[in-house]
């Protein structure tokens, strides 16, 4: 039976890799997206049954272990910190997670030897987030437990290989062994079925989460994922870090800088500093830079997180029930 290795998904999560691995409900992991995922966000996903991660992104060390102590006193369920390593205090972070006695980290963006010998001699387990079958090898050499594949739909911070969700994941499920986490364009129980046919053992959602009650981004920041539609993101930036944006005036201040060759200098007096926090944190919605995925066409409401994670499981099983064999 083609959907066997995971059963009726509320009833047999005992067979999946991810819910063994972090001892969770559902293979649910919520993305560690910055200015949205505070304890609030990750407390909820893993109260609801998922896996919640607090976004040390952007964070300050003594604000990460602020959060890291309310989301303990939040949730008894398992949570995560990620990390990523392109930031100058991470050593700090690092110590943090330790310190406060942390169980799971996700890395990204960085190598990923760099940090996970380390977590691992301290009885962390260890995630890391790649967009390519090359990196994910690098990734499971390095000893991770886990690998995050995300597909070019994904929102913010992106991948250069433009590699799809679609391709991407059965081509990472063809060169490791370790599980396998599928990133990039799910926010709903079809997409996470479909995701799992290709070979993830569980899925990672973000902008759903971030149009959710309990994400810590601006009002205004939410309302306007509700209110975007096919075609309202774009990857930009890639001469710095190619990150999808919403096609507000910012973006638009983008693309008039490049019909005029500019240099990587320009790029970044341009981007100048603290944008992201500027747009989804405070509302600024015409100067900010605002990170959202591709699949916010499809998110047409903002809810509470326990109703997002019933609601993926239905569709899931509901879903799975519907397939036809041929």
């Amino acid at each position: 039976m083609l959907f066997c290795k995971f059963g009726q998904l509320q009833k047999q999560t005992s067979m999946n890799k991810i819910t063994q691995l972090f001892n969770i409900k559902y293979p649910i992991i919520q993305g560690g997206m910055i200015w949205n995922s505070g304890y609030k966000l990750a407390s909820a996903v893993s109260n609801a049954g998922g896996l919640g991660l607090i976004g040390a992104g952007s964070m300050y060390p003594d604000v990460l272990r602020e959060h890291i102590q309310k989301c303990k006193k939040a949730t008894n369920k398992p949570f995560g910190v990620n990390v990523p390593m392109l930031y100058p205090n991470v050593e700090e972070i690092m110590n943090i997670i330790v310190e406060e006695g942390v169980k799971i980290v996700f890395t990204s963006a960085g190598n990923p030897k760099t940090w996970t010998a380390f977590l691992k001699e301290k009885g962390i387990t260890v995630v890391h987030v790649v967009s390519s079958s090359k990196f994910a090898l690098k990734a499971q050499e390095a000893g991770v437990d886990a690998v995050v594949a995300e597909g070019f739909e994904a929102g913010g911070h992106n991948g250069r290989e433009e590699s799809t969700t679609l391709t991407l994941i059965p081509m990472v499920r063809e060169k490791i062994h370790i599980p396998l986490i599928a990133a990039g364009g799910i926010a709903t129980g079809k997409a996470m079925l479909a995701t799992m046919v290709l070979g993830a053992d569980g899925v990672q959602v973000g902008s759903r989460f971030a149009a959710s009650f309990e994400s810590s981004a601006h009002d205004d920041f939410k309302k306007t994922i509700v209110d975007l539609e096919e075609g309202g993101t774009q990857v930009t930036l890639k001469e710095l870090a190619p990150v999808r944006l919403i096609k507000n005036k910012f973006y638009q201040d983008i693309q008039e800088l490049y019909s005029k060759a500019p240099t990587v200098d320009d790029l970044k007096i341009l981007l100048g500093r603290a944008r992201a926090k500027r747009g989804m944190f405070e509302g600024d919605l015409n100067e900010g830079e605002l990170e959202i995925g591709q699949v916010s066409g499809l998110i047409h409401d903002i809810q509470s997180v326990a109703a997002i994670v019933d609601g993926m499981v239905a569709e899931f099983e509901e879903a799975k029930k519907s397939m036809v064999s041929f």
